[in-house]
């Protein structure tokens, strides 16, 4: 596998590495298929990241990718750092092999998990986060959304209408 000088150098000194204790946002990803598995989580202060840190267990790609993706969010607007795309990511690294190319689509996914939760929660909506430990559905002001997409729910149930997944912890 050939990877670029950039990748090489975020493999030997990955930035931003660590977990922030009691985050305002938590975006977590993964991919079964390869086995990576990304946490973002941040601190906000006045609408700009103030602070960011991941969580990665995977392949050397998808810890340079956290390490860039978290370089990139870093002192950013809360609106700035949702515009971080895949793409993005991906030609910061430089050249990734085509089969890790997924690896970045993980980490611009994460820092947009974070930024959403982040958002949910200083709007009073409670959203299902994987590192809580009870699963609900959301709601503010007698409205349910679901936990996945935020989508708004017509109907309570135990899937959303949207994006089909669980909404209610059985």
């Amino acid at each position: 596998m050939k990877y670029s000088d950039k990748v090489k150098e975020l493999l030997e000194n990955p930035h931003n590495a660590g977990k922030i204790e009691n985050p305002d946002g938590v975006g977590q990803v993964g991919n079964p298929v390869c086995g990576d598995m990304m946490t973002i989580m941040i601190k906000v202060r006045d609408d700009r990241i103030e602070d960011i840190r991941f969580e990665t267990f995977g392949c050397g790609a998808a810890i340079a990718v956290s390490s860039v993706v978290t370089d990139m969010a870093k002192g950013k607007t809360i609106d700035d750092a949702m515009k971080i795309s895949n793409k993005v990511v991906a030609e910061e690294l430089g050249d990734l092999p085509t089969n890790e190319l997924h690896c970045s689509n993980l980490g611009a996914d994460a820092l947009q998990e974070a930024i959403r939760d982040y958002l949910d929660r200083k709007e009073g909506k409670v959203r299902r986060r994987k590192d809580m430990k009870v699963e609900l559905i959301s709601s503010h002001e007698g409205t349910c959304f679901c936990p996945y997409c935020n989508q708004e729910l017509l109907v309570k149930g135990s899937s959303c209408s949207n994006c089909g997944k669980p909404t209610l912890d059985k």
